[in-house]
């Protein structure tokens, strides 16, 4: 009998290399061995974007687009999004009954970005619970993360197991599965990220691609070709790393001075447009049929409110509210 696995990003639109590295390629890799419910979280995207909704649909399409063009075959798991399967909601409310405000309010990333972003509804506070009903809702079994996210995980754990004292034994406490994934630099060297505007998508053009790579921040103190390079501190090399199959090759004339930064960005463009050449045309591809994409978003939705349905039985059956 195959694991259960759910997993999802926000709606933020057209994905970048970090989300390709950091999360879809191990999805591609994990839909043939287990169940898998891959969620668009629209609802988790309002607890920043309540104010501006206009987009929030064109997001929703673009990231459906790049799940596909990426790889995840719709025949293999189900792809969705959140507000679609209403049980999420449910679960979330019965959750809520049950949960401390203090477990909320204790989660790391609640206190960090309720200074860095100001926020403060009680949908931001309850973000981590609606997390933990879009996982028990499915009766997830693993969470592919990062480290990051172990947190969320073990707060997930701790709910089920709330629950499952005091109804008996109904929801899994779900196993983080730890992804190995390359770091993957923005053009500015912080980690990638559309928030910083230093990221490379998936749908950039060879050409947009180009021009990106030739802004990339390099070893600061290599200013022009024959100043010795340090490639281990530089962020073009971190992309060789993952792009470049003879990446070591470049390490010795770098840093003799011998390979310029202008030739170095040169080659990496080349091979990142190769490895990306495939998913580019499929996305191209599958962006042609809008109806296509919905309906796959649709499917996904009907398969995955059988499965939250089963759990919602069997929540509202412990909770004697099953009349």
């Amino acid at each position: 009998m195959k694991g259960v696995i759910l997993s999802g990003m926000q709606p933020t639109g057209q994905l970048h290399l970090g989300n390709y590295e950091g999360a879809l390629k191990n999805w591609v890799r994990l839909q043939d061995e287990y169940e898998m419910y891959l969620c668009i979280v629209d609802w988790h995207s309002l607890t920043s974007d309540y104010n501006d909704t206009t987009g929030l649909k064109e997001r929703v399409k673009q990231m459906a687009i790049d799940y596909l063009a990426a790889g995840l075959d719709p025949n293999k798991c189900a792809i969705f999004t959140q507000s679609e399967v209403k049980e999420h909601a449910e679960l979330h409310l019965l959750f809520s009954m049950i949960t401390p405000v203090s477990w909320l309010e204790r989660v790391p990333s609640y206190k960090e970005k309720t200074v860095e972003l100001g926020l403060d509804s009680y949908g931001f506070l309850g973000y981590p619970l609606l997390q933990a009903a879009d996982i028990l809702v499915y009766k997830a079994d693993t969470v592919p993360v990062g480290k990051d996210q172990l947190p969320h995980i073990e707060f997930t754990r701790e709910v089920a197991r709330r629950f499952n004292n005091i109804y008996g034994k109904v929801l899994p406490e779900p196993e983080a599965l730890l992804t190995s994934s390359p770091v993957v630099p923005g053009i500015d060297g912080r980690k990638m990220s559309k928030s910083y505007n230093n990221d490379i998508r998936i749908a950039d053009s060879e050409e947009v691609t180009a021009a990106k790579l030739k802004k990339m921040f390099t070893d600061p103190q290599k200013l022009r070709k024959g100043d010795p390079g340090r490639p281990e501190i530089c962020p073009v090399y971190d992309l060789h790393r993952i792009y470049n199959p003879a990446h070591e090759e470049i390490v010795a004339p770098c840093k003799s001075g011998e390979l310029g930064c202008v030739s170095c960005k040169k080659n990496l463009t080349e091979y990142l447009n190769q490895a990306l050449a495939p998913v580019r045309a499929l996305r191209t591809e599958i962006e042609k049929d809008d109806s296509k994409i919905w309906n796959i978003l649709k499917d996904g939705a009907s398969r995955a409110r059988v499965k939250a349905s089963q759990t919602m039985a069997d929540v509202r059956k412990a909770m004697r509210i099953d009349w």
